[in-house]
């Protein structure tokens, strides 16, 4: 690659926790890439595996799912449900040969804006090393 690879990573994050941390982290000012997409979603019980599909589908480079603290959930176990939800297409994705590492899920409270940052960080380096996603190809 002649230019340097900038991933597109979408973030599914919950109103309560992973989107108040990262309101957070934005009023801390703290650096983190600016090359991710949150989307709110109400709770990530409410997460579906067509959005992560349609999500690579457009064009992302990496997913990530990021809730409420496990056993802390508003809606009592959705961020529970989505891990399996995670879990199980992070198998289907490796069966059709895209990297499962391409899709994550994070658990974090509302106050941890900090970790926020670094979850985006560290979401970022990981997709960077695995370099543009195979499913681009298909897209264009």
């Amino acid at each position: 690659m002649s230019e340097e690879f900038e991933p597109r990573i979408i973030a599914f994050c919950c109103q309560y926790c992973a989107y108040s941390a990262a309101d957070m982290a934005g009023s801390m000012r703290l650096q983190y890439p600016s090359n991710v997409e949150i989307v709110l979603i109400p709770c990530t019980g409410r997460f579906d595996v067509i959005l992560a599909l349609k999500a690579f589908e457009s064009g992302a480079d990496g997913v990530y799912v990021a809730g409420c603290l496990e056993g802390n959930c508003h809606f009592l176990d959705g961020n529970i449900r989505a891990k399996k939800r995670v879990a199980y297409l992070q198998n289907e994705i490796k069966a059709v040969g895209l990297e499962p590492e391409r899709l994550a899920m994070y658990n974090l409270s509302a106050s941890q804006g900090p970790r926020f940052a670094e979850i985006v960080k560290e979401f970022s380096g990981i997709i960077s090393g695995l370099g543009p996603s195979p499913m681009k190809k298909l897209a264009a």
